[in-house]
C-alpha cells in the first residue's frame, strides 16, 4: 500500500494519500493582511483546490481541526465555514485557540477526507 504525496517539500507535503484517505497539511492564508473572514475564505479555497487534486471534495471530509490565533475570531470563522461546508455532510470538527507559527495568521485548518470512488 503505497503512500502518494503531492507538493513535497523539505519540511512537509501538502497532500498525502493512503488507502483512499486524503490528509492535507495545515492550510493558512497567503494574504495575512486580511481579517478573519478573508483569511478563512482563502484557506477554504486552498482546501477545495487540494482536495480536487487528490480526487476528493468537501462533501467527503472525515475530520477537521481548526486553529484560531484568538477565540474572538470564532464567530467570523464560523460565518465563512457555514457558507462553505457541504450541507448534510458536516464533518466531526474541533476548534481551538493556538499560538500559530506566523503571528499574522489568524486561522489554520487541517482536514482529512475520503477519496471519491
Amino acid at each position: 500500500m503505497a503512500v502518494i504525496r503531492h507538493h513535497v517539500g523539505a519540511r512537509l507535503s501538502e497532500i498525502a494519500i493512503h488507502n483512499g484517505t486524503v490528509y492535507l497539511a495545515g492550510q493558512i492564508a497567503d494574504d495575512t493582511e486580511q481579517d478573519i473572514n478573508g483569511q478563512t475564505r482563502e484557506v477554504l479555497g486552498h482546501i477545495d483546490r487540494l482536495l480536487a487534486e487528490a480526487h476528493s471534495d468537501k462533501s467527503l471530509l472525515l475530520s477537521v481541526q481548526i486553529y484560531l490565533s484568538d477565540m474572538a475570531h470564532f464567530i467570523g470563522m464560523n460565518a465563512e465555514w457555514d457558507a462553505w461546508v457541504a450541507a448534510g455532510a458536516t464533518p466531526p470538527r474541533a476548534t481551538v485557540e493556538a499560538k500559530l507559527a506566523n503571528p499574522n495568521c489568524l486561522v489554520e485548518i487541517v482536514v482529512v477526507a475520503a477519496q471519491r470512488d
